[in-house]
């Protein structure tokens, strides 16, 4: 071996029995003692061979000159050599609370392949539902395949076409009424729409559903997570019998983890931030917090500051951006209380939520950009409003109920209405696409690793019909679903046979869901 290879043999020697947690300054002073020893062998040797060692490793080089080389490239090459991947499930902890991490490049494996982290990447499933239908006409465009043009109400989410899929011809069957039972095309509507299932009428505590599918999910993807999923709402839940003879119970809710227990969808968004980052169990010191207004992250800043010397610069930056988000969602409820307690007494008006619907609507969906980038949950439905609800959206201009608006009986006036809100809820969609879109996750996005589902249980909500479906579905190349095209799909295919599909996709599988037939073909 020639001087200069056995010099930089020694070296590479001397890079690989350090301990990554040595101190540059001192790998400088080993490297330098290492120096000397071979200038002194060199002085024994051959001329020629200690003039090729001399010009590889330089006798003037400084102790303090090497030190600043190897910091510089100290966390490239210390991960290269002794990366240890930190564990998934890994939380920020202090003062009686625990931060949950986004998806950092030290937890893979020191030498996994792009192919295997990609596999390893967590998949979300997230449900986004509007109330009371949609104008299907501007909604549907009127080719199939990928070289259909974009509607009136998609406009908003055009930027996003090459990972939509539009999917026409599902229907909402077990949302029938059945010859003995009166009116409910609402409750009925909406309690069927993720669980494929019909609810037994009755405005009394007996009531009965099926579960839906997003608990299905959740209890495999929820294994690996903190919360096994999210359900987020932007109604007050009401009580009693809302309609004919079903009970309220089926439109506060879209969520059901058995047959007899509908999960409640919670509106407040310090509630939700609190479930998701955790706070101190101590009430006086919870109080004295919000006192202060301190953040969530001042509690773990030891640990942050800790973790964030031990990983490498991408790393670094993803904490970083995680944090900012973490600090806005706390802003932005820290704001919105203090305008909430200016309004309206607490228990008319839900903590935190903002003047403007669109501004609250934002802060939720932050919360659960949050929660998957966090990785605290997997799977999350989001409910825009109530079947039958009475929410004006005076933002738009005008101040008449979305549901009595629907009710057109073919007025032009109210139909134009109708579609500003189809358009307004799909800007605000188109808001949480990009979201999801800017947040690294693995060898992407948090768009890239999601399937995304944004509907309605009723398609004309002028006729409560729920067949032919409004289906719009983003996957970002999960499990190989190409986008960009509109699909038709024979009439009365049941919507439950979407879901057995998106649970196949996930590695749910399951033989039959609800009203299922089969597959689809996506």
């Amino acid at each position: 071996m020639s001087g200069a290879r056995e010099a930089r043999a020694r070296q590479g020697e001397a890079l690989i029995n350090a301990s990554p947690t040595r101190s540059a300054s001192a790998i400088a002073r080993s490297l330098k003692k290492r120096r000397s020893n071979q200038e002194m062998t060199g002085a024994r040797g051959s001329p020629a061979r200690q003039g090729e060692a001399s010009r590889n490793v330089s006798p003037t080089r400084s102790a303090s000159a090497i030190a600043r080389s190897l910091k510089k490239r100290r966390n490239d090459q210390i991960m290269m050599i002794f990366k240890k991947s930190i564990p998934r499930r890994t939380f920020l902890r202090g003062a009686g609370t625990a931060l949950a991490l986004p998806l950092l490049d030290a937890m893979f494996p020191a030498f996994a392949s792009a192919a295997e982290t990609a596999s390893k990447t967590a998949t979300r499933l997230s449900f986004f539902t509007v109330p009371n239908g949609i104008i299907m006409d501007k909604w549907t465009p009127g080719a199939v395949g990928n070289g259909y043009e974009i509607t009136p109400i998609l406009e908003p989410l055009a930027a996003f076409k090459d990972c939509i899929l539009l999917l026409s011809g599902l229907a909402n069957n077990e949302a029938r009424k059945l010859e003995f039972e009166i009116a409910g095309d609402h409750p009925r509507a909406c309690s069927a729409y993720l669980t494929a299932t019909h609810p037994k009428m009755t405005s009394g505590a007996d009531i009965h559903c099926g579960v839906s599918v997003d608990q299905i999910a959740a209890r495999e993807l929820g294994k690996h997570t903190q919360l096994p999923s999210l359900e987020i709402g932007l109604e007050i839940p009401m009580v009693g019998a809302c309609e004919s003879a079903y009970s309220c119970v089926y439109y506060n809710t879209i969520v059901w983890s058995t047959p007899t227990t509908p999960l409640p969808m919670e509106n407040r968004p310090r509630a939700v931030f609190e479930r998701l980052v955790g706070d101190s169990t101590d009430p006086t010191e919870r109080a004295a917090r919000m006192k202060e207004n301190r953040s969530i992250l001042d509690l773990v800043s030891q640990d942050l500051k800790r973790l964030m010397r031990s990983v490498g610069e991408s790393d670094r930056a993803k904490l970083d951006q995680y944090s900012d988000a973490v600090r806005s969602v706390e802003r932005q409820i820290q704001v919105a209380e203090q305008q909430s307690s200016k309004e309206l007494p607490s228990m008319q008006k839900p903590i935190g939520m903002s003047e403007k619907f669109s501004d609250y609507t934002r802060l939720m969906l932050d919360l659960q950009v949050l929660a998957f980038q966090g990785d605290m949950t997997r799977v999350s439905t989001f409910m825009l409003g109530h079947e039958m609800g009475g929410r004006a959206y005076p933002e738009l201009g005008f101040g008449d109920p979305h549901h009595s608006l629907t009710h057109h009986q073919g007025d032009t006036a109210k139909i134009a209405k109708v579609l500003q809100i189809n358009i307004f809820h799909a800007k605000l969609y188109q808001y949480f696409l990009e979201k999801m879109r800017s947040v690294p996750d693995g060898d992407g996005s948090l768009l890239d690793h999601a399937l995304l589902l944004y509907g309605s249980a009723l398609s004309d909500g002028n006729m409560h019909l729920y067949k032919d479906l409004p289906v719009l579905l983003v996957a970002g190349g999960v499990a190989g679903i190409q986008g960009g095209r509109h699909i038709r799909y024979p009439e009365d295919t049941p919507m439950a046979n979407l879901y057995l599909t998106l649970l196949d996709k996930l590695g749910v599988p399951v033989e039959n869901f609800g009203d299922s037939t089969g597959k689809l073909e996506l």
